[in-house]
């Protein structure tokens, strides 16, 4: 098995379930979306933005040109990151266009990715300041996991508002794409 298959199945699935959530996520009103709920990022719209901020940070970080994959506002201006919890969109049509965006950057990154690319060192800092080094896989490897994470918490607010994403497994999703 070519080592990078993971990690382009990871990304696919990732686009396919950030299409479902939003879907989903659509059929709210824009006070349900961003009520708090109580969760780390308080609300599905918050939730959902933090993913897009943070897919955005650590592609800049995959990369190691921090000119690369910046969020963007209507006008094109570059939209600087002050924190994690930063809503970048506080309208959902513009969020929905930025994680589509975001999604096909991360397929088209990971599709790109040699072998060896996976074992090269990487060196970012955190949102803290604390400077870390390390191979990519380990990081890409946190980075989809990171994304099932709070998609995880957006499924379960979006149930707690009444409205069912459907199946989430990525099983399904490979077994539908035919593995």
């Amino acid at each position: 098995m070519d080592p990078r298959d993971p990690f382009r199945a990871q990304a696919r699935y990732n686009r396919w379930m950030n299409a479902r959530l939003y879907a989903t996520a659509a059929l709210l009103s824009d006070e349900e979306r961003g009520r708090d709920l109580g969760a780390f990022f308080r609300s599905v719209h918050g939730t959902l933005n933090h993913l897009v901020l943070t897919d955005r940070y650590w592609l800049r970080r995959f990369t190691g040109d921090p000119r690369l994959y910046k969020s963007r506002d209507a006008e094109g201006r570059t939209i600087e990151i002050r924190g994690l919890d930063q809503i970048l969109y506080e309208d959902f049509a513009d969020l929905s266009r930025e994680r589509a965006r975001t999604d096909a950057d991360i397929v088209t990154w990971v599709e790109g990715l040699t072998p060896e690319a996976l074992m090269e060192p990487m060196r970012y800092r955190t949102s803290a300041g604390v400077e870390y080094a390390h191979p990519r896989w380990p990081a890409l490897a946190h980075f989809f996991n990171h994304q099932t994470h709070h998609r995880g918490q957006v499924t379960a607010l979006l149930t707690r508002l009444g409205k069912d994403p459907g199946v989430t497994d990525m099983i399904a999703f490979l077994r539908d794409e035919g593995f």
